[in-house]
Protein backbone atom coordinates (compact mmCIF):
# COMPACT_ATOMS: atom_id res chain seq x y z
CA UNK A 1 0.00 0.00 0.00
CA UNK A 2 1.32 3.40 -0.95
CA UNK A 3 -0.24 6.39 0.77
CA UNK A 4 0.46 10.05 0.18
CA UNK A 5 -0.91 11.12 3.52
CA UNK A 6 -2.27 9.65 6.71
CA UNK A 7 -5.63 10.35 8.35
CA UNK A 8 -4.96 8.06 11.28
CA UNK A 9 -5.35 9.65 14.73
CA UNK A 10 -2.71 7.55 16.47
CA UNK A 11 -0.74 4.44 15.59
CA UNK A 12 0.68 1.78 17.85
CA UNK A 13 3.98 2.15 15.98
CA UNK A 14 5.51 4.50 13.43
CA UNK A 15 8.64 3.19 11.70
CA UNK A 16 10.83 5.95 10.25
CA UNK A 17 12.76 4.73 7.23
CA UNK A 18 11.87 2.30 4.44
CA UNK A 19 15.29 0.79 3.86
CA UNK A 20 16.62 -2.60 4.95
CA UNK A 21 16.14 -1.88 8.66
CA UNK A 22 12.72 -0.27 8.35
CA UNK A 23 11.23 -2.93 6.07
CA UNK A 24 12.80 -5.78 8.05
CA UNK A 25 11.53 -4.61 11.42
CA UNK A 26 8.11 -3.85 9.91
CA UNK A 27 7.77 -7.50 8.88
CA UNK A 28 8.82 -8.50 12.41
CA UNK A 29 6.02 -6.29 13.76
CA UNK A 30 3.56 -8.24 11.64
CA UNK A 31 4.93 -11.51 12.99
CA UNK A 32 4.52 -10.10 16.50
CA UNK A 33 0.83 -9.54 15.84
CA UNK A 34 1.10 -5.77 15.50
CA UNK A 35 -1.02 -4.48 12.64
CA UNK A 36 -1.65 -0.87 13.62
CA UNK A 37 1.58 0.64 12.31
CA UNK A 38 2.93 2.60 9.39
CA UNK A 39 6.35 3.00 7.73
CA UNK A 40 7.22 6.51 6.57
CA UNK A 41 10.08 7.56 4.31
CA UNK A 42 11.12 10.93 2.96
CA UNK A 43 11.66 9.37 -0.45
CA UNK A 44 10.80 5.88 -1.67
CA UNK A 45 11.40 2.31 -0.54
CA UNK A 46 15.11 1.51 -0.77
CA UNK A 47 16.06 4.95 -2.09
CA UNK A 48 19.48 4.88 -0.41
CA UNK A 49 20.40 1.64 -2.17
CA UNK A 50 19.35 3.12 -5.50
CA UNK A 51 21.89 5.91 -4.89
CA UNK A 52 24.87 3.56 -4.66
CA UNK A 53 27.47 3.95 -7.40
CA UNK A 54 26.35 1.73 -10.27
CA UNK A 55 29.41 -0.52 -9.94
CA UNK A 56 29.20 -1.00 -6.15
CA UNK A 57 27.95 -4.36 -4.94
CA UNK A 58 27.25 -5.98 -1.59
CA UNK A 59 30.48 -7.16 -0.02
CA UNK A 60 28.49 -9.88 1.75
CA UNK A 61 27.38 -12.70 -0.57
CA UNK A 62 23.77 -13.81 -1.05
CA UNK A 63 23.02 -17.51 -1.23
CA UNK A 64 19.67 -19.35 -0.93
CA UNK A 65 20.32 -21.45 2.18
CA UNK A 66 16.75 -21.36 3.47
CA UNK A 67 16.22 -25.02 2.55
CA UNK A 68 18.62 -26.05 5.32
CA UNK A 69 17.29 -23.62 7.90
CA UNK A 70 19.71 -20.73 7.46
CA UNK A 71 19.01 -17.21 6.27
CA UNK A 72 20.61 -15.65 3.22
CA UNK A 73 23.22 -13.37 4.78
CA UNK A 74 21.64 -10.32 3.10
CA UNK A 75 18.06 -11.22 3.93
CA UNK A 76 15.96 -9.14 6.31
CA UNK A 77 12.96 -11.48 6.64
CA UNK A 78 12.58 -15.05 7.80
CA UNK A 79 12.56 -17.31 4.77
CA UNK A 80 13.43 -14.55 2.31
CA UNK A 81 16.47 -14.56 0.04
CA UNK A 82 17.82 -11.80 -2.21
CA UNK A 83 19.74 -14.52 -4.05
CA UNK A 84 16.54 -16.41 -4.82
CA UNK A 85 14.60 -13.25 -5.70
CA UNK A 86 17.30 -11.57 -7.76
CA UNK A 87 19.43 -14.47 -8.99
CA UNK A 88 22.56 -12.52 -7.99
CA UNK A 89 25.27 -13.38 -5.46
CA UNK A 90 26.55 -9.84 -4.86
CA UNK A 91 23.62 -7.50 -5.60
CA UNK A 92 24.13 -3.90 -6.58
CA UNK A 93 22.10 -1.15 -4.96
CA UNK A 94 19.28 -0.97 -7.49
CA UNK A 95 18.88 -4.73 -7.43
CA UNK A 96 18.55 -4.73 -3.66
CA UNK A 97 16.00 -1.94 -3.89
CA UNK A 98 13.93 -4.26 -6.11
CA UNK A 99 14.18 -6.92 -3.40
CA UNK A 100 12.88 -4.49 -0.76
CA UNK A 101 10.00 -3.43 -2.99
CA UNK A 102 9.11 -7.08 -3.55
CA UNK A 103 8.93 -7.58 0.22
CA UNK A 104 6.66 -4.56 0.62
CA UNK A 105 4.32 -5.97 -2.00
CA UNK A 106 4.40 -9.51 -0.62
CA UNK A 107 3.68 -8.52 2.98
CA UNK A 108 1.38 -5.65 1.99
CA UNK A 109 3.26 -3.29 4.27
CA UNK A 110 1.65 0.12 4.99
CA UNK A 111 4.14 2.56 3.48
CA UNK A 112 3.87 6.34 3.24
CA UNK A 113 6.48 7.61 0.78
CA UNK A 114 7.75 11.11 0.05
CA UNK A 115 7.04 12.37 3.54
CA UNK A 116 9.91 13.96 5.44
CA UNK A 117 9.97 13.71 9.23
CA UNK A 118 10.81 17.14 10.60
CA UNK A 119 10.82 16.39 14.33
CA UNK A 120 9.74 13.87 16.97
CA UNK A 121 8.64 14.86 20.47
CA UNK A 122 7.13 13.00 23.41
CA UNK A 123 3.74 14.27 24.62
CA UNK A 124 2.93 12.34 27.81
CA UNK A 125 2.36 8.75 26.58
CA UNK A 126 2.36 9.62 22.88
CA UNK A 127 4.92 10.67 20.31
CA UNK A 128 4.17 13.58 18.03
CA UNK A 129 5.81 13.17 14.62
CA UNK A 130 5.88 16.40 12.66
CA UNK A 131 6.16 15.76 8.95
CA UNK A 132 6.11 17.93 5.86
CA UNK A 133 2.52 16.79 5.35
CA UNK A 134 1.27 17.31 8.88
CA UNK A 135 1.27 15.59 12.25
CA UNK A 136 1.31 11.87 12.98
CA UNK A 137 0.97 10.42 16.48
CA UNK A 138 2.10 7.06 17.83
CA UNK A 139 2.63 5.21 21.08
CA UNK A 140 5.96 3.84 19.83
CA UNK A 141 8.60 4.99 17.35
CA UNK A 142 11.21 2.85 15.61
CA UNK A 143 13.97 5.02 14.16
CA UNK A 144 15.35 3.10 11.17
CA UNK A 145 16.42 5.92 8.85
CA UNK A 146 19.86 4.46 8.11
CA UNK A 147 23.05 6.32 7.27
CA UNK A 148 23.88 6.40 3.55
CA UNK A 149 22.12 9.71 2.96
CA UNK A 150 24.03 11.25 5.88
CA UNK A 151 27.71 11.14 4.84
CA UNK A 152 30.48 12.28 7.14
CA UNK A 153 31.94 15.33 5.42
CA UNK A 154 34.19 16.83 8.10
CA UNK A 155 37.27 15.83 9.99
CA UNK A 156 39.90 18.08 8.47
CA UNK A 157 40.38 21.50 6.91
CA UNK A 158 39.22 21.63 3.31
CA UNK A 159 37.21 18.40 3.49
CA UNK A 160 34.34 20.12 1.67
CA UNK A 161 36.61 20.43 -1.38
CA UNK A 162 36.52 16.65 -1.71
CA UNK A 163 33.86 14.55 -3.42
CA UNK A 164 32.25 12.07 -1.04
CA UNK A 165 31.92 8.59 -2.52
CA UNK A 166 28.19 8.51 -1.67
CA UNK A 167 27.59 11.30 -4.23
CA UNK A 168 29.05 9.33 -7.15
CA UNK A 169 26.41 7.75 -9.38
CA UNK A 170 28.97 5.81 -11.41
CA UNK A 171 32.75 5.56 -11.32
CA UNK A 172 32.76 5.96 -15.09
CA UNK A 173 31.82 9.63 -14.59
CA UNK A 174 35.16 10.35 -12.92
CA UNK A 175 37.59 11.99 -15.30
CA UNK A 176 41.34 11.95 -14.80
CA UNK A 177 44.17 9.48 -14.39
CA UNK A 178 45.70 10.25 -10.99
CA UNK A 179 43.34 9.98 -8.03
CA UNK A 180 43.67 10.34 -4.27
CA UNK A 181 41.16 8.55 -2.03
CA UNK A 182 40.93 9.58 1.62
CA UNK A 183 39.74 6.60 3.61
CA UNK A 184 40.84 3.01 3.21
CA UNK A 185 37.88 1.05 4.48
CA UNK A 186 35.27 -0.64 2.27
CA UNK A 187 34.11 2.32 0.16
CA UNK A 188 37.69 3.51 -0.30
CA UNK A 189 38.88 0.11 -1.49
CA UNK A 190 35.79 -0.26 -3.63
CA UNK A 191 36.42 2.92 -5.59
CA UNK A 192 40.16 2.23 -5.81
CA UNK A 193 39.43 -1.22 -7.23
CA UNK A 194 37.07 0.07 -9.91
CA UNK A 195 39.37 2.90 -10.91
CA UNK A 196 42.32 0.51 -11.09
CA UNK A 197 40.39 -1.78 -13.43
CA UNK A 198 40.07 1.21 -15.76
CA UNK A 199 43.84 1.75 -15.65
CA UNK A 200 43.71 4.78 -13.33
CA UNK A 201 46.43 5.46 -10.78
CA UNK A 202 45.13 5.69 -7.20
CA UNK A 203 46.69 6.57 -3.86
CA UNK A 204 44.63 5.57 -0.80
CA UNK A 205 45.32 7.37 2.48
CA UNK A 206 43.99 6.05 5.78
CA UNK A 207 44.65 7.08 9.38
CA UNK A 208 44.99 3.39 10.19
CA UNK A 209 45.67 0.38 7.96
CA UNK A 210 42.46 -1.67 7.81
CA UNK A 211 43.92 -3.82 5.03
CA UNK A 212 46.46 -5.13 7.56
CA UNK A 213 44.01 -5.92 10.37
CA UNK A 214 43.99 -9.51 11.61
CA UNK A 215 40.42 -9.22 12.92
CA UNK A 216 37.74 -11.47 11.42
CA UNK A 217 35.04 -8.87 12.11
CA UNK A 218 34.24 -6.88 8.94
CA UNK A 219 32.98 -4.06 11.14
CA UNK A 220 36.58 -3.20 11.95
CA UNK A 221 38.56 -4.89 9.16
CA UNK A 222 38.19 -5.28 5.41
CA UNK A 223 35.88 -8.00 4.14
CA UNK A 224 37.23 -10.96 2.23
CA UNK A 225 35.42 -9.60 -0.84
CA UNK A 226 37.59 -6.48 -0.69
CA UNK A 227 40.78 -8.38 0.13
CA UNK A 228 40.18 -10.62 -2.88
CA UNK A 229 39.87 -7.63 -5.21
CA UNK A 230 43.05 -6.15 -3.75
CA UNK A 231 44.92 -9.24 -4.99
CA UNK A 232 43.97 -8.57 -8.60
CA UNK A 233 46.76 -7.60 -10.97
CA UNK A 234 45.09 -4.29 -11.87
CA UNK A 235 44.96 -3.29 -8.20
CA UNK A 236 48.59 -4.15 -7.57
CA UNK A 237 49.72 -2.28 -10.67
CA UNK A 238 47.71 0.90 -10.09
CA UNK A 239 46.96 1.36 -6.38
CA UNK A 240 49.29 2.57 -3.63
CA UNK A 241 48.05 2.07 -0.06
CA UNK A 242 49.34 4.63 2.44
CA UNK A 243 48.39 3.61 5.96
CA UNK A 244 48.78 5.21 9.38
CA UNK A 245 48.63 8.61 7.69
CA UNK A 246 46.06 11.25 8.60
CA UNK A 247 45.12 14.04 6.20
CA UNK A 248 45.24 17.42 7.93
CA UNK A 249 44.17 19.70 5.09
CA UNK A 250 43.16 19.92 1.46
CA UNK A 251 43.76 23.10 -0.55
CA UNK A 252 42.61 23.93 -4.08
CA UNK A 253 45.21 25.37 -6.46
CA UNK A 254 45.16 26.42 -10.10
CA UNK A 255 46.66 23.07 -11.06
CA UNK A 256 44.63 20.82 -8.75
CA UNK A 257 44.61 19.97 -5.06
CA UNK A 258 47.33 19.87 -2.42
CA UNK A 259 47.04 17.59 0.60
CA UNK A 260 49.04 17.93 3.81
CA UNK A 261 49.26 15.14 6.39
CA UNK A 262 49.63 15.57 10.14
CA UNK A 263 53.25 14.48 9.69
CA UNK A 264 53.87 17.40 7.36
CA UNK A 265 54.02 15.27 4.22
CA UNK A 266 52.71 16.75 0.96
CA UNK A 267 50.72 15.17 -1.87
CA UNK A 268 49.18 16.56 -5.05
CA UNK A 269 46.41 15.42 -7.38
CA UNK A 270 45.13 17.18 -10.50
CA UNK A 271 41.57 15.94 -9.87
CA UNK A 272 39.16 16.40 -6.99
CA UNK A 273 40.11 14.16 -4.02
CA UNK A 274 37.61 11.43 -3.21
CA UNK A 275 36.43 11.23 0.38
CA UNK A 276 35.55 7.76 1.67
CA UNK A 277 35.14 8.87 5.25
CA UNK A 278 32.02 6.93 6.13
CA UNK A 279 28.72 8.26 7.41
CA UNK A 280 27.50 10.38 10.30
CA UNK A 281 24.25 8.43 10.46
CA UNK A 282 20.65 9.57 10.85
CA UNK A 283 20.58 8.84 14.59
CA UNK A 284 21.99 12.31 15.20
CA UNK A 285 18.66 13.76 14.03
CA UNK A 286 16.97 12.30 17.12
CA UNK A 287 19.88 12.56 19.55
CA UNK A 288 17.72 14.66 21.89
CA UNK A 289 15.62 11.57 22.58
CA UNK A 290 18.58 9.38 23.56
CA UNK A 291 21.42 9.42 26.01
CA UNK A 292 24.64 9.41 23.98
CA UNK A 293 27.56 7.05 24.50
CA UNK A 294 31.16 8.22 24.56
CA UNK A 295 31.54 7.11 20.91
CA UNK A 296 28.63 9.31 19.81
CA UNK A 297 26.09 6.53 19.31
CA UNK A 298 22.79 6.26 21.24
CA UNK A 299 22.80 4.45 24.56
CA UNK A 300 20.24 1.64 24.41
CA UNK A 301 18.49 -0.67 26.81
CA UNK A 302 18.62 -4.42 26.26
CA UNK A 303 15.51 -3.97 24.07
CA UNK A 304 17.22 -1.34 21.86
CA UNK A 305 15.04 1.32 23.45
CA UNK A 306 16.10 4.79 24.57
CA UNK A 307 17.20 4.92 28.20
CA UNK A 308 15.74 8.41 28.59
CA UNK A 309 12.63 8.41 26.37
CA UNK A 310 10.65 5.17 26.72
CA UNK A 311 8.89 4.09 23.56
CA UNK A 312 11.46 5.09 20.93
CA UNK A 313 13.65 2.30 19.57
CA UNK A 314 16.71 2.31 17.33
CA UNK A 315 17.05 -0.13 14.46
CA UNK A 316 19.79 -0.42 11.84
CA UNK A 317 23.54 0.13 11.47
CA UNK A 318 23.79 2.64 14.33
CA UNK A 319 22.87 0.03 16.96
CA UNK A 320 25.65 -0.55 19.47
CA UNK A 321 25.79 -2.80 22.54
CA UNK A 322 29.04 -2.57 24.46
CA UNK A 323 31.74 -3.32 21.89
CA UNK A 324 29.32 -4.98 19.48
CA UNK A 325 28.82 -3.06 16.21
CA UNK A 326 25.67 -3.94 14.25
CA UNK A 327 26.60 -2.16 11.02
CA UNK A 328 25.85 -4.95 8.53
CA UNK A 329 22.43 -6.30 7.56
CA UNK A 330 23.19 -9.77 8.92
CA UNK A 331 24.06 -8.09 12.23
CA UNK A 332 21.32 -5.54 12.77
CA UNK A 333 18.59 -7.92 11.57
CA UNK A 334 19.32 -9.95 14.71
CA UNK A 335 17.62 -7.19 16.70
CA UNK A 336 14.35 -7.01 14.73
CA UNK A 337 12.53 -9.61 16.85
CA UNK A 338 13.89 -8.10 20.08
CA UNK A 339 12.33 -4.73 19.24
CA UNK A 340 9.09 -6.23 17.92
CA UNK A 341 8.69 -8.43 21.00
CA UNK A 342 9.29 -5.50 23.37
CA UNK A 343 6.64 -3.40 21.65
CA UNK A 344 4.18 -6.29 21.38
CA UNK A 345 4.58 -7.04 25.09
CA UNK A 346 3.91 -3.38 25.95
CA UNK A 347 0.70 -3.61 23.90
CA UNK A 348 -0.40 -6.81 25.65
CA UNK A 349 0.19 -9.08 22.64
CA UNK A 350 1.67 -12.59 23.08
CA UNK A 351 3.97 -12.31 20.02
CA UNK A 352 4.03 -16.11 19.74
CA UNK A 353 4.77 -16.10 16.01
CA UNK A 354 8.15 -14.52 16.72
CA UNK A 355 9.41 -17.97 17.74
CA UNK A 356 10.14 -18.55 14.04
CA UNK A 357 12.99 -16.06 14.38
CA UNK A 358 14.63 -18.27 16.98
CA UNK A 359 14.18 -21.26 14.68
CA UNK A 360 16.11 -19.41 11.97
CA UNK A 361 19.03 -18.60 14.26
CA UNK A 362 18.01 -15.01 14.99
CA UNK A 363 17.80 -13.32 18.37
CA UNK A 364 14.51 -13.34 20.21
CA UNK A 365 15.54 -13.07 23.85
CA UNK A 366 16.65 -9.59 24.83
CA UNK A 367 19.60 -10.95 26.82
CA UNK A 368 21.39 -12.42 23.80
CA UNK A 369 24.01 -9.68 23.92
CA UNK A 370 23.84 -8.17 27.38
CA UNK A 371 23.86 -9.50 30.91
CA UNK A 372 20.54 -9.53 32.72
CA UNK A 373 21.03 -6.21 34.46
CA UNK A 374 23.24 -4.60 31.84
CA UNK A 375 22.68 -1.20 30.29
CA UNK A 376 25.29 -1.10 27.51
Amino acid sequence: MNQNESNKDIYDVVVVGAGAAGIGVAVALLHAGIEDFVVVDRETVGASFARWPAETRFITPSFPTNSIGMLDINSIVVGGSPAKTLGVEHPNGKQYQRFLKALVKHFELPIIENVEVMSIAKDEDEFVVQTGDGEVRAFNIIWAAGEFQYPHLGGFEGSTLCKHTSTISSYEELEGDDFIVIGGYESGIDIASHLAERGKKVRVFDSESPWESDSSDPSVALSTYSLERMRRLSFGDNVVLIGDTTIESVTATDAGYELITTDGEWAFTPVQPLLAGGFSGSHKLVSNLFEIRSDGFPLLTKHDESTTTPGIFLCGPSVRHGDHIFCFIYKFRQRFAVVAKAIATSLGLPAEALEIYRDWGMYLDDLSICGEDCIC
